[in-house]
């Protein structure tokens, strides 16, 4: 009888896992943030940004400590998916590489729009707000956070899409999952044109962004980390 159990060892299917639940967690915890702020004033309406942004400095700057943290594991993720497309699908290395460098460029353009949008937040913690600097910097953040973010996750998506259908690393629905992803991704380009009013569903700083772009990506991430961990688990027997 053996008295010892077997010895779990982390492989990369583990940590795919484990890095899309805490990308489901910690998209909770900033919803749960989130849906307790009232919706930004007009940029040009200053009395009245001034007056909003104190009450709201406090969540914007937790939405972006646990944002940070949740980029952070999108890392490790797209790091993981990597690896388990070279190791086992040797012949598509390069289009994983791809998508590897463009969650890199995601993760790092993110990174900075939230440094805009804290700085924001900053601006009116302890003193008064000064309505330039708070419209400066989230006009900049806007546009980060969703036309050049929605490019770099369109591209990123694409090629998982192509790598999932042609090599079947993960089952192929995901892979049709990420094609619809990409293209919803392409299809917020236009409301770079759409002002940023956060009102208007088809403007750069509306919810659309959100609705159309951020949230089905996470999904999509949420969905591989899903069946990894299902398919590991089959396969072991657990």
């Amino acid at each position: 009888m053996n008295l010892f159990k077997k010895k779990r060892t982390f492989t990369v299917k583990t940590f795919i896992g484990i890095s899309s639940i805490f990308v489901a967690i910690l998209m909770i915890a900033e919803f749960l943030v989130k849906v307790n702020v009232p919706t930004r004033p007009p940029l040009d309406q200053t009395a009245a940004l001034v007056a909003f942004m104190p009450h709201a400095a406090n969540a914007t700057i937790t939405v972006i400590v646990i944002d940070t943290f949740l980029m952070a594991s999108l890392l490790v993720f797209f790091a993981a998916l990597r690896r388990l497309v070279t190791k086992e699908k040797p012949h598509h290395a390069w289009v994983a590489d791809l998508a590897f460098a463009a969650s890199v460029v995601f993760v790092a353009i993110t990174l900075v729009g939230d440094s805009m949008d804290a700085g924001s937040a900053i601006d009116a913690v302890g003193q008064t707000a000064d309505a330039s600097v708070i419209r400066a910097l989230t006009e900049g953040h806007i546009f980060l956070f969703g036309i050049i973010g929605g490019v770099m996750t369109a591209l990123i998506t694409a090629c998982f899409a192509y790598i999932t259908l042609a090599t079947k690393v993960v089952p192929r629905w995901t892979g049709h999952l990420a094609y619809i992803v990409a293209i919803l991704n392409l299809a917020i380009i236009p409301t770079a044109f759409g002002g940023t009013d956060a009102h208007n569903f088809f403007s750069a700083g509306g919810f659309g962004v959100t609705l159309v772009s951020t949230f089905p990506f996470l999904v999509w991430v949420i969905a591989i980390g899903i069946v990894t961990i299902r398919n590991q688990r089959m396969h072991s027997g657990i």
